[in-house]
């Protein structure tokens, strides 16, 4: 007899008419309760895993008997192993499922029935109202799908055993799942979900309101974790709304958590997606972009309707998302001219996104208001941060959608940092006193997949000084399908000039180490990088890269595990965390411009020479100790003629660090300046030393022939000059007496070997 629940071994799908060879016909691989809202309904759901070979092998005319029996109509059930034949088990076990829910008293029962990861599984669900019963009713289901393939019992008897078995059971406890009694906000995305919960609930602090959050890190009360971990599931909703005197709950609400057990409550008044890219696809039957599209989208469907559900209108798959709900939209984009912010507007929603450099929200009847410049907005980096932009039109618009002031959300936007306080682990930033001098941005990030990676790395190149390298440590967990991993090292080999490979052991998650090593090193290898060491934890990996850097170099981490032993590391060895200015001075330079740079122009536009000193001379005063400053005063000394006071103040720049594209010009000046007061020994080797590292700076080869001629080599001038010339024009003429001229050079003076 047909049975269900035993191990066996999947047949291999074939049309032939022989009977197969014994197998377990019907498998109840899995039931699962669901607590809330989730995949499949919003509210408590029990879902059925079949693994179902006896009907994807049963003959067609068996087939066709059986649909028969069970009152279907028009059944067409395919040839034995295809999807057209999954398909009709999917039809049987729907009608079967409602025959039971008629059977057992529960009326017209709501029924989801979808493919599994093969044609033999089906995934089933039914909303439950007793976690035993519901438990039982799903192990009965399997039960009945096994009885009914034996062609010589009748449907109705199998189905009415089923319900009796069910029908008996002990109720069992009711949902555990939580109806909030305060304002809530369920944030989700691939990216971007801890930073915006966090920046969310600072405003709400900011407003005074007693305000809980839930994240991967923990469950936080004003700002005092209560419990550390992966709270990102119901077990953080529960946390945050058990808060005594709670005013407001913000809930990070991750994959995992809504798939395994459903959603932490019954409902939202706002709802966050931030994204939808490439992230832990093989895993809980999600496969591809489009199904990872659905389960963030939970949390949008059990938006109140006079909620805000807040969606990326710069993404496809999330603002498609509005389709599903009950509630008001609310698009955010980096696009002010997007789209989605017109829908979204024009059907009685809102918009948020940066105008003229100023985060401003749009609404249907009304000017755009205008929050905040994105330069005043320390998260941003200075508006370096893509990601972070978003994050921050979408942490504003929920929080204003929550009904918090708005003058809480600008000041929380003002004040809400990328430093181990507000956001730790994300995008935190130091500067770090290297070995051979100078310093360097040490960056330490959460970034875990291909999006967040890139993110890293942009971010990275935008406080790298002019010349600098990106030096990153790369690393994921081991969840990761292989192909995701074979592309972040991709990403690192074309983005950074130095990579070390680091191994987070907590995170490997059933995967070996040298296999994760591997495949980093297959990605590098594609773009040329090769012999890329490895170690064993994150902080090796750093402490690897950090004698190799110089002085404007970023070394980036991509850091999950050992972020306390990191920050330890870094402040242990002088290194300081970035505060907002710190950050726009590195933004500013890594542009090859300085934060004052309209004070600087201002400066040279004044005629009178005086009044020109007198405020470079206040510039230094006011800034101390910088380079640029240092060295725009020394030129202004120049400009008026007075090379001895000029002089020292070359030397002092060029001491005090003063970086390209400034300090080969700092070095040209010092030369003239030099020669200009009888000391063009100095001065040319000052000029050799700008032509070593830019051969056809062509103010650098006149200079040369002037000091040349100052130390009574006109000959070796003039053939100098020559070849320079030569080397750079592409008249067709001076080509044509390209060897008569490089002789004649020759015979003035012997070029050097």
């Amino acid at each position: 007899m047909p049975h269900a629940g035993t191990e066996s071994s999947p047949l291999t799908p074939t049309d032939r008419e022989a009977d197969p060879a014994p197998v377990d016909e019907v498998r109840v691989d899995e039931v699962r309760v669901l607590d809330g809202p989730n995949l499949y309904f919003a509210r408590p759901t029990i879902k059925v895993s079949l693994h179902v070979p006896g009907y994807l092998e049963l003959k067609r005319t068996d087939a066709e008997a059986l649909a028969r029996r069970l009152g279907m109509r028009s059944a067409r059930p395919g040839k034995r192993g295809t999807a057209l034949r999954q398909r009709f088990v999917m039809r049987v076990i729907r009608t079967v499922t409602r025959r039971v829910g008629t059977e057992i008293g529960a009326g017209r029962l709501g029924v989801r029935v979808r493919a599994g990861q093969t044609v033999e599984d089906v995934v089933l669900a039914f909303p439950w109202v007793h976690r035993t019963r519901g438990r039982v009713a799903g192990e009965q289901l399997g039960a009945v799908m096994a009885g009914l393939l034996d062609p010589t019992r009748r449907a109705e008897d199998v189905i009415e055993e089923a319900a009796a078995v069910i029908v008996a059971a002990p109720d069992g406890p009711g949902p555990s799942v939580i109806t909030p009694t305060v304002p809530v906000a369920s944030v989700t995305g691939t990216n971007g979900k801890t930073t915006t919960t966090r920046l969310m609930a600072h405003m709400c602090m900011s407003a005074g309101l007693t305000t809980a959050w839930s994240s991967t890190d923990g469950v936080v009360v004003m700002g005092e974790t209560k419990e550390e971990g992966d709270f990102s599931g119901p077990a953080g909703a529960r946390g945050v709304l058990e808060t005594p005197g709670l005013d407001i709950g913000i809930l990070e609400t991750a994959r995992g958590g809504m798939l395994l057990k459903g959603m932490g409550v019954t409902a939202n008044d706002v709802s966050v997606v931030t994204n939808v890219s490439a992230d832990h696809l093989g895993l809980q039957g999600i496969d591809t972009l489009d199904q990872l599209a659905e389960v963030k989208a939970i949390v949008t469907t059990v938006t109140k309707p006079q909620g805000w559900v807040v969606l990326n209108g710069d993404d496809p798959r999330v603002w498609a998302m509005r389709f599903g709900i009950k509630a008001k939209t609310w698009a955010f984009s980096l696009d002010p001219a997007s789209p989605a912010l017109w829908e979204s507007i024009n059907s009685g929603g809102r918009g948020i996104t940066v105008l003229d450099g100023e985060i401003v929200v749009l609404s249907p009847n009304g000017d755009p208001d205008r929050l905040v410049k994105i330069v005043d907005v320390p998260m941003t980096l200075s508006g370096l941060s893509h990601n972070n932009i978003a994050n921050a039109l979408a942490g504003a618009a929920a929080a204003l959608g929550l009904g918090v002031p708005r003058s809480a959300v600008v000041e929380g936007l003002r004040t809400f940092a990328p430093d181990p306080e507000h956001n730790w682990g994300r995008l935190n930033t130091y500067s770090l006193p290297l070995p051979s001098g100078g310093k360097a941005t040490v960056i330490m990030d959460m970034a875990h997949n291909e999006a967040g990676l890139e993110a890293l790395l942009e971010v990275s190149r935008g406080l790298a000084a002019p010349g600098g390298a990106v030096r990153l440590g790369l690393g994921c967990a081991g969840d990761r399908a292989d192909e995701a991993i074979v592309a972040m090292g991709e990403i690192a080999g074309r983005g950074a000039e130095e990579v070390a490979l680091k191994v987070a052991r907590h995170y490997l998650r059933g995967r070996e180490a040298e296999d994760l090593l591997g495949l980093f090193r297959e990605g590098l290898a594609k773009v040329g990088v090769l012999d890329v060491p490895g170690y064993d934890t994150e902080l090796e990996a750093l402490v690897a890269l950090v004698p190799h850097a110089l002085d404007g170099d970023v070394i980036a981490l991509m850091c999950h595990a050992e972020r306390t032993e990191v920050d330890r590391w870094v402040r242990e060895h002088g290194g300081k965390v970035d505060d907002a200015r710190s950050i726009r001075r590195k933004v500013v330079a890594a542009r090859g411009e300085h934060e004052l740079e309209a004070e600087i122009a201002a400066l040279w536009e004044t005629h009178d020479e005086p009044t020109r000193l007198a405020a470079a001379q206040q510039l230094v005063d006011d800034h101390p100790g910088d380079a640029r400053l240092v060295f725009e005063l020394a030129g202004v000394k120049d400009a008026m003629g007075d090379e001895q006071g000029a002089i020292g103040l070359y030397e002092e720049a060029l001491a005090d660090g003063l970086r390209e594209p400034h300090r080969h010009r700092a070095q040209l000046q010092l030369a003239s300046s030099l020669r200009v007061v009888g000391r063009a020994p100095e001065a040319q080797g000052l000029v050799a030393d700008v032509l070593e590292a830019r051969p056809h700076n062509t103010a650098a080869l006149m200079l040369r022939a002037l000091v040349q001629a100052d130390l009574g080599q006109e000959r070796q001038a003039v053939a100098d000059l020559i070849r320079a010339t030569l080397e750079a024009t592409t008249d067709v003429d001076t080509q044509a007496y390209r060897r008569a001229l490089r002789a004649y050079a020759d015979e003035l003076a012997p070029a050097a070997d």
